[in-house]
């Protein structure tokens, strides 16, 4: 299908569009039901949604540096556009890790740039573990691809 739209990487910008919409409904969706409310169980006792903000990197590592945090995830989002465009031969691994990556980038840094912090809404209470979004959830799935795609490449290379 993606060589008969003759679109270059379509399904590293077909994911991304759809993951960015994805993480950006969830988040206004949050503000606009969870703000000042408490936790709101989905299971209880190991998934809520919990409304938060997050004004510094993932973990809340680097709390308070949103100034320039806002010019990583800008600087982050720009190179894998850019990335986008250049590179003609990912294979469909690498273009869903990308354009999960670019999602998850973009939606938080949309965040830091609209509100000075990122919107955070899912709470597990299995174990201890800081609140985040669907953007955080996005970056993980893309780095998990990423590593898949490097075994498989390192599997397929005759030796």
């Amino acid at each position: 299908m993606a060589k008969q739209l003759g679109i270059p990487n379509f399904w590293y910008w077909l994911t991304a569009i759809i993951t960015l919409s994805i993480d950006q409904g969830t988040k206004f969706t949050a503000k606009v039901y969870l703000e000042g409310k408490t936790s709101l169980p989905l299971w209880e006792g190991v998934l809520h949604l919990t409304y938060a903000t997050n004004d510094g990197a993932a973990f809340s590592f680097l709390a308070g540096q949103v100034d320039w945090l806002r010019w990583i995830s800008l600087a982050v989002s720009l190179a894998l556009l850019v990335a986008g465009i250049v590179y003609k031969r990912w294979t469909t691994t690498e273009q869903f890790a990308y354009g999960f990556i670019l999602a998850g980038a973009l939606g938080n840094g949309i965040d830091r740039f609209a509100y000075g912090y990122v919107v955070d809404f899912l709470e597990i209470r299995l174990f201890p573990f800081p609140i985040f979004n669907s953007a955080d959830v996005a970056i993980n799935i893309g780095i998990a691809l990423l590593i898949l795609a490097i075994v498989r490449e390192g599997q397929s290379t005759p030796r």
